[in-house]
């Protein structure tokens, strides 16, 4: 109900009152009630499928001006309300996620795999929260997704959900829901072993780096580009997919890579004659991607996340299979070694 009309029926319900003071009181009511309506409304994220009240939570988890620590700001997995989207999934009796088939060790798929099927650490829990919704582990159809559309995939309902090596920042909260963050990593530079970079430093003067489109490697290339923390003289090339970016690296195309640190680690140990050049530079956190408005998604999501890294067989036993062997080092473990600290908005 609009705030004019509001006003109308309050005008006709004191209209006994007589004289300026009744009228001052209407006033009063209509500009508080317009102040308070945008709390107790939908964005129109999500009209068709939102029941009443989750305008609010939304607001709360994603609200940007208030985002700090983007990581935390989820829903707690111990929350109630509806199941709407929960068992619209049980009906269908499919988790439809977007993944990437080419992320060594992430998503990818293994030649050496007869079953042709998809592996890696983010198809391991893939597995797992359909396992937890469904109640079969293989009831998942898998859409490969590049980096420039995992947003977009989301929004317009072609999956449910992504898992796909998706950081979780405040510009993305604004317009999809994550879940807790389910792995930590950072941005990192990948080079010829040969280069002459060192890492994200001026030795990036005059050298061409490439990264994907969308990705917080990129946001935060074109920022520091034209803050001046990097040099002028860097020249910034984007592809849709972040695997695209090895490719021109090996075949000479472009002089080095930022991207993930976690993905760079993987592309290095695809590729022999590249290497990690520094270390991280950023703090980030990875997190599964779903509509907003799909609350109990969220909470369903976070109460699998909450029971995967307590499993021993769940988040460390996927880590050590597929990350250990490209991330840790003989004497020093990477930060991405253990499960990152789940703190609820």
């Amino acid at each position: 109900m609009s705030a004019a009309r509001v006003a109308r029926r309050l005008r006709a319900g004191l209209r006994g009152w007589g004289g300026v003071g009744a009228m001052a009181a209407v006033c009063a009511l209509a500009v508080l009630f317009a102040l308070l309506l945008p709390l107790t409304q939908s964005d129109g994220a999500d009209d068709g499928a939102e029941v009443a009240g989750q305008g609010l939570a939304r607001g709360r988890q994603a609200r940007a001006e208030d985002c700090q620590d983007p990581q935390d700001q989820s829903l707690s997995p111990s929350g109630g309300g509806s199941t709407t989207h929960v068992d619209a999934i049980r009906t269908r009796g499919r988790l439809v996620v977007g993944v990437d088939q080419n992320s060594y060790r992430w998503g990818y798929l293994d030649p050496n795999n007869e079953k042709g099927e998809l592996e890696g650490f983010d198809i391991n829990l893939v597995h797992r929260i359909a396992k937890d919704i469904i109640g079969d582990e293989d009831a998942v159809t898998f859409k490969t997704i590049p980096t420039s559309r995992r947003i977009e995939a989301v929004q317009n309902g072609e999956v449910d959900m992504v898992v796909r090596t998706m950081t979780i920042n405040c510009d993305r909260l604004k317009q999809v829901a994550f879940s807790a963050p389910y792995f930590r990593t950072g941005q990192q530079v990948l080079a010829p072993k040969a280069s002459t970079v060192t890492g994200y430093d001026k030795s990036l003067a005059g050298k061409k780096v490439c990264s994907a489109e969308t990705s917080t490697a990129l946001d935060r290339l074109r920022k520091d580009h034209d803050s001046g923390a990097l040099p002028a003289s860097t020249d910034i090339k984007t592809v849709p997919n972040q695997l695209d970016c090895l490719v021109k690296l090996q075949l000479g195309e472009v002089d080095a890579v930022v991207t993930d640190g976690a993905l760079a680690a993987s592309q290095a140990a695809q590729d022999p004659t590249v290497e990690l050049k520094g270390g991280l530079f950023t703090n980030e956190y990875y997190g599964v991607a779903m509509k907003r408005g799909s609350e109990d998604l969220v909470r369903q999501v976070n109460r699998t996340l909450q029971n995967y890294i307590k499993d021993p067989a769940g988040w460390q036993a996927s880590y050590d299979k597929w990350l250990h062997p490209t991330m840790d080092q003989k004497d020093k473990k990477s930060v991405s070694a253990t499960p990152p600290a789940a703190h609820y908005k």
